[in-house]
């Protein structure tokens, strides 16, 4: 058996951060979440994962600023994680200015917990 996967959430909605990891249980993912972008830069400095869903909008720094400062990162593992954006509003971008930012993925709020689970799957096997 492989070893569990991890997958780091930048959300700051309790409601989502507790309906993903729920989520992910069922796939038996570790889930850790960070409130911010500064967090999830905090946990990445200091743990491991294997992906990230990223929420555009976050206090302190965006989920945007940070996908950039994960992708100027110099460990070579670290700044090539996936990171799937998750927002509402998908009409301000294209996929392409998703990609050119470094998201690798993208999915809509509100979140369909099946996508979710088939997008992160997408990534992780």
């Amino acid at each position: 058996m492989s070893d569990q996967k991890r997958i780091l959430v930048g959300e700051d909605s309790s409601i989502i951060i507790n309906l993903t990891r729920s989520v992910l249980a069922f796939e038996n993912y570790e889930m850790k979440a960070a409130r911010n972008g500064k967090q999830v830069l905090e946990l990445l400095e200091k743990e491991d994962f294997d992906l990230i869903l990223m929420d555009l909008n976050m206090p302190v720094l965006d989920g945007i600023e940070c996908t950039k400062a994960i992708r100027a990162l110099s460990d070579p593992v670290k700044s090539k994680l996936p990171i799937i954006a998750i927002s509402g509003n998908m009409n301000n971008y294209t996929i392409v200015e998703f990609r050119k930012i470094g998201f690798n993925e993208f999915i809509q709020k509100p979140l369909d917990f099946d996508m979710v689970l088939a997008t992160v799957k997408k990534y992780l096997s």
